[in-house]
């Protein structure tokens, strides 16, 4: 068992920390020691020719070892360090933050009318030992205009969501049906980290 039943997250997301308050996970938040306020920065570009699972899995193992690598750095107690990233992808294709809104209207225009599937890939190192598990959610959207397209890019807040939406806002309407986890297509598949953190010694229940 972990001391004081604790671990450090290694991600910026709101919704993250939302989600492991629900399941009473008691974490304290990872930042970077060069600027205060900022987690924990990665080159997310991806690689040519990566596959969606293939780039989850590299960036959520190199969150997470930056992460183990800073508190071992700045000598801080030893808790696990959860670090994670989700992506959307379609036709093989990964959808990320879009650049611009222009960028975010030719991304709701692939997704308008089709199935995507969301990927969110959790990682938990502690004492040198990375494990990761990886969630994997079928979303299906309804026929999208472009006037709806539009008044969504212009009224909501898109340029930090992958794939231009997220399932826990307005867009929600946009949804036909998913198949998956809820939480997981959130940013954080709550039975994946539930397993996870428990294997590592945190208590969930």
């Amino acid at each position: 068992m972990i001391p004081e039943n604790q671990i450090y997250l290694a991600s910026r997301s709101p919704r993250r920390r939302e989600l492991l308050r629900q399941i009473g996970v008691k974490f304290n938040l990872l930042m970077m020691r060069e600027t205060a306020g900022r987690a924990i920065d990665i080159d997310e570009k991806p690689l040519d020719n990566e596959s969606p699972k293939d780039y989850i899995y590299r960036i959520t193992r190199n969150k997470a070892s930056e992460g183990w690598d800073k508190v071992l750095q700045r000598h801080l107690p030893i808790y696990p360090v959860l670090a994670a990233d989700t992506v959307v992808t379609i036709d093989g294709c990964i959808l990320g933050k879009p650049r611009d809104k222009a960028d975010a209207e030719k991304m709701l225009k692939t997704l308008s009318g089709r199935s995507h599937q969301v990927m969110t890939a959790i990682g938990v190192v502690v004492k040198d030992v990375l494990q990761i598990r990886l969630s994997t959610s079928t979303v299906r959207f309804r026929e999208l205009s472009e006037i709806e397209i539009r008044n969504f890019i212009t009224n909501h807040h898109v340029l930090d969501k992958a794939g231009a939406y997220a399932i826990q806002g307005i867009a929600a309407a946009f949804i036909v049906d998913i198949s998956g986890s809820y939480s997981g297509i959130m940013g954080l598949p709550l039975y994946e980290t539930a397993q996870l953190l428990e294997e590592v010694g945190i208590t969930i229940i």
